[in-house]
């Protein structure tokens, strides 16, 4: 699954509980709403649960929950929660050969140029919270 599908299901699921809170929902419930795979949904919710973001009861009445405000949350803290890498990713492979210093180089230039634009998104991430997004949604009538 792609980062940006991983944040998309992430944010779907908790915008359904948080419209469902303070009533868990389990992954079943959850997975129909979304439309992911129950199994794959479960990874997510469980990455989600070892950051704070969400919390679980077991049992029959027994599910996912918000562990915090949806103002509280933001992009950036899911992203960070799901995913092991950063947002704006760029692999360069050094090469041996006759144009070796020219690709080192390049590679510096790219990692500082792609560093940058990684802080940039991480900044808006960090902006915007589950509580605007839900707020921007129900304002464009999407659901």
């Amino acid at each position: 699954m792609s980062a940006s599908t991983k944040l998309s299901n992430s944010v779907k699921a908790l915008c359904y509980l948080a419209e469902a809170y303070p009533n868990a929902r389990n992954s079943n419930q959850i997975s129909n709403r979304v439309g992911v795979n129950a199994s794959k949904l479960r990874k997510l919710l469980s990455l989600l649960s070892q950051s704070g973001i969400v919390a679980s009861n077991k049992g029959v009445s027994g599910g996912f929950y918000l562990t915090k405000k949806t103002k509280e949350i933001n992009l950036q803290q899911i992203y960070c929660a799901i995913e092991d890498r950063k947002v704006f990713h760029l692999d360069v492979n050094s090469k041996n050969g006759e144009y070796k210093g020219e690709t080192e180089f390049y590679n510096t230039y790219f990692l500082k140029l792609f560093a940058d634009i990684q802080i940039d998104i991480e900044k808006k991430m960090e902006k915007v919270s589950l509580k605007s997004l839900m707020d921007d949604i129900e304002n464009q009538n999407i659901k």
